[in-house]
């Protein structure tokens, strides 16, 4: 059995106002050209689907044709989906009745009987040609507050009641499936000592840190735990078998030098035989101009050489303009806006950062200090912190107007 491993689309997913539909469509396009040469037996798509709960109808058509197509170009296919913390868990079941005859299963919510988790619903059985059980799949979606195991006395209720889940799944799939017979899982989390974006907002801690689950919450017989919510593809705990496969597209500038990938598995009976991570291809690049931040004057003139040709809008790449400045600039955006005009690239943001201090020249006011200064103090040791330089008149003129303006709306 040849399966593939994929997570994190967030499909509907608008970058700095930019569409983003283009690049979901040519990733559709190439993982099903992969799925049909290489003759893949399960897709696995480990939770984010959609970027948000509630995703438009394009963004639902685009998910759906792409499930028609695939299943169109390799009728053979079995498919698991599971809900991340983006999804909306029951909307993303609500058609599952429909997909159920065209061995496509998506599971989004943990369900209960009288506190007693349905393990049954969340263990899929895979078939091979003949329509013989051959493995088992644990899968597990995003695990709210409640969607788990209630551990006795649990230091942390959270990390130990998923690992609790994933022990009792194990347990009753392993009473039920047969020897010979693997057992892979599925998981939407946060996993201790992953490696995650700078700044990345989409990756950002769930449960207030509380939420980091083990390596060795998998039990060591699972011989491949396909895992989402971390756009970085790795290795879990140095372990070649719990992988996360990453986001197919960057989802942020902090992801602009990953290696976006699938990772397809090729597994014998219970054996794990390969692991292999397949490069997806770059439709749109991001670029950070300059690299390092750099005073306007130049900035302006590294973006007055952007010279490349590119007739397709689409391919336009992303670029994050990087800025030092040594006091405000209320025109920046314009002038950066100016200079890009008629340049193939699309504006998506520009990052300002000014002089570092030394520890020495850094003052630290407690909260006695402060309540101490009027505003406009604070404010001019704010500016002066920050640019090194006198407040000018022209922005303390202003700061009092914006304060007199607040005491007249509190009157």
């Amino acid at each position: 059995m040849k399966l593939l491993h994929t997570a994190d689309w967030h499909i509907g997913q608008t970058f700095y106002e930019y569409d983003r539909t283009f690049e979901h469509e040519q990733f559709l396009i190439w993982l099903i050209d992969v799925i049909k040469t290489n003759d893949i037996d399960l897709l696995l798509i480990s939770g984010d689907v959609f970027d948000v709960s509630n995703p438009s109808a394009a963004s639902i058509k685009l998910f759906y044709t792409f499930l028609k197509n695939v299943i169109a170009a390799s009728p053979q296919l079995q498919i698991i989906i599971t809900a991340g913390n983006h999804d909306s868990a029951s909307r993303l079941e609500a058609p599952k009745p429909l997909l159920a005859s065209s061995n496509i299963h998506i599971v989004g919510l943990v369900t209960q009987n009288e506190g007693i988790i349905d393990y049954e619903k969340l263990v899929i059985p895979l078939k091979d040609k003949e329509n013989n059980t051959i493995a088992w799949c644990l899968a597990v979606p995003f695990l709210r507050n409640g969607d788990y195991p209630e551990v006795t006395d649990a230091e942390s209720p959270y990390t130990e009641g998923v690992a609790e889940l994933y022990k009792q799944i194990y347990t009753y799939t392993n009473n039920i499936k047969q020897p010979g017979q693997a057992i892979i899982a599925m998981g939407h989390l946060h996993t201790s000592g992953a490696s995650v974006s700078e700044k990345d907002k989409s990756e950002r801690v769930i449960l207030g840190g509380t939420e980091l689950i083990d390596a060795n919450a998998f039990n060591e017989n699972i011989i491949y735990t396909a895992l989402g919510h971390i756009h970085r593809p790795q290795k879990v705990g140095g372990k070649e078998h719990i992988r996360y496969s990453g986001s197919p597209i960057p989802m942020s500038f902090s992801e602009h030098n990953y290696n976006h990938q699938v990772v397809m598995v090729t597994i014998e009976g219970d054996e794990l035989k390969q692991i292999a991570a397949l490069p997806i291809p770059v439709t749109v690049s991001l670029k950070r101009i300059p690299a390092t931040y750099k005073p306007l004057s130049e900035v302006k003139k590294l973006l007055s050489e952007l010279n490349e040709v590119i007739d397709d809008k689409n391919l336009w790449p992303y670029i994050e303009v990087r800025v030092l400045l040594d006091e405000p600039q209320p025109a920046l955006r314009h002038e950066i806006e100016t200079v890009l005009e008629n340049k193939h690239v699309r504006l998506a943001t520009i990052i300002s950062a000014t002089p570092k201090s030394s520890e020495d020249e850094q003052e630290t006011n407690s909260i006695n200090q402060l309540s101490d200064l009027n505003p406009l103090d604070v404010f001019k040791k704010v500016y002066q912190s920050k640019y090194k330089t006198e407040t000018p008149e022209v922005f303390i003129k202003l700061f009092n107007e914006v304060v007199q303006e607040i005491h007249l709306k509190e009157e």
